[in-house]
């Protein structure tokens, strides 16, 4: 091989990928992996040492929040170029974010206008969900399906929330154009009318404090609304996405939907892996607030059995991020009861480190699983087609870690723009060292070098079977 194909060189790290796990060196030309080899000959330009280190692919996060008007009119925390900064320093190298459509615009506008923020801020690669709100206005017949054909594949439906839900009626239909166009369309699937009975009843009872919300949100929101998903797909026979399980039923829902037959992935997320319904009895417990809530130990232990057996396929981060003022959780005063609370935590940076720290250092299953799970399924799952693997021809999008490392989490010590770190006190085994986008060093031993406006759009395969 000649030397000078390689701007690269990765020498001597245990690589992870589909082969296998080895000692291997990595050649990379023009930000794409060109070599895999145990020895590569010759010298490039930059040369990485990783010995003693993991080389994995970077992470993929299909579930964040970016700069993103809530359906409650608040805009997010964070801006691309601050989220994919947390991301870059928590391992992650692609994310998908929403272009969030509110009642009587048009998609085509929304999603132009939310590329234009990410072209400009974004410092990794990503991809954007449709968030639908209105299938009027010529949205269904005309923009929806000429977006899909452009590569934004992927639709994002609400069963709950007074702006952007969509009755059966709405959600059928979208069904069968994504069926028919080949997208994917993921839920927030819980139970408007049993929210709303629950949250008038608390109301009236004048238990306003945070911590009700989880009692505003119960289970059975979420099992029967992920069980009508479920149908809805199987009647359609289009292929849908749950997103953020949280409970032992709704996982069961899931793998039995799979058992029949039916077109369903789902994900969950750390704060369901590793926060429990009590957190919301802590002090400032606004901070906690998501939806669903979080809820019990056995749900968790449900939730691991789940992954363990392929029924959650995605561990993502639902990266929501709200400034703990007026611009934020309080923008409705301090005292705002919990259903004027903003829901959602910041996500990025943590979920890599705490779930190879749960999986790896802690032994409940291997770098393999770890890497499936967020990286390589998320990616496949979304049609990103280079991405989320090590593998020839695939984009460098490679991370360093130090599996003996270890890292406490402090109360503000994330690189995004949300002032806190849910996970404060936590500590984690096994951080990324280096990683890099597209071939690029991105960040190195904590010194990040990423560019603002430097991440690609990816559009969003159709073809390969993801069931």
């Amino acid at each position: 091989m000649q030397n000078e194909e390689f701007d690269t060189i990765i020498r001597g790290g245990t690589v992870v990928n589909g082969q296998g796990t080895g000692a291997r060196d990595i050649g990379i030309s023009k930000g794409k992996i060109t070599a895999i080899n145990t020895d590569i000959s010759g010298n490039a330009p930059t040369e990485i040492d990783a010995k003693g280190l993991l080389v994995l692919p970077g992470g993929v996060d299909t579930h964040c929040h970016i700069e993103q008007v809530s359906g409650a009119g608040l805009l997010n925390a964070d801006t691309f170029e601050t989220a994919t900064r947390s991301a870059a320093f928590g391992g992650t190298t692609t994310v998908v974010s929403f272009a969030a459509q509110h009642p009587g615009h048009q998609m085509r506008k929304v999603v132009s206008d939310y590329a234009a923020l990410a072209e400009k801020g974004a410092m990794i690669d990503y991809a954007f969900h449709m968030i639908v709100a209105d299938t009027g206005n010529g949205n269904l017949t005309h923009d929806i399906p000429e977006l899909i054909a452009q590569g934004h594949r992927s639709i994002k439906i609400f069963t709950t929330y007074d702006k952007v839900r969509q009755d059966d009626k709405s959600i059928l239909d979208i069904l069968d154009l994504a069926k028919r166009d080949g997208a994917l369309v993921c839920f927030h699937a819980e139970n408007d009318g049993l929210i709303r009975n629950m949250t008038e009843k608390l109301l009236a009872e004048e238990k306003t404090a945070p911590k009700y919300h989880a009692e505003s949100h119960p289970r059975e929101a979420e099992i029967e609304a992920i069980d009508r998903m479920c149908r809805f797909a199987e009647f359609t026979g289009a292929r849908i996405m749950i997103f953020h399980v949280s409970t032992r039923e709704g996982a069961e829902i899931v793998r039995r939907a799979r058992a029949r037959g039916v077109n369903v992935q789902a994900e969950t997320c750390p704060h369901y892996l590793f926060m429990t319904v009590d957190i919301l009895e802590s002090e400032n417990p606004a901070r906690f607030m998501c939806s669903p809530p979080q809820r019990t130990a056995d749900d968790q232990h449900a939730l691991w059995e789940a992954i363990a057996d392929g029924t959650i396929q995605l561990v993502t981060s639902d990266h929501a991020p709200y400034r703990m003022d007026e611009t934020g959780k309080f923008a409705h005063g301090p005292d705002a009861p919990f259903n004027r609370i903003a829901n959602g935590m910041p996500g990025l940076e943590t979920r890599l480190p705490l779930m190879f720290n749960a999986m790896v250092s802690e032994g409940r299953s291997s770098v393999e699983d770890f890497v499936r799970l967020t990286a390589t399924e998320p990616a496949r799952a979304f049609g990103l087609l280079d991405k989320g693997q090590i593998d020839i021809g695939f984009d460098a999008d490679i991370c360093l870690w130090d599996p003996e490392r270890t890292h406490t989490f402090a109360a503000n010590d994330l690189h995004d723009n949300v002032g806190y770190n849910p996970f404060v006190g936590t500590t984690v085994k096994g951080i990324p060292v280096t990683v890099m986008s597209r071939g690029e060093i991105t960040l190195r031993d904590g010194n990040f070098k990423g560019i603002a406006g430097k991440g690609k759009w990816l559009p969003m395969s159709a073809g390969s079977d993801h069931h």
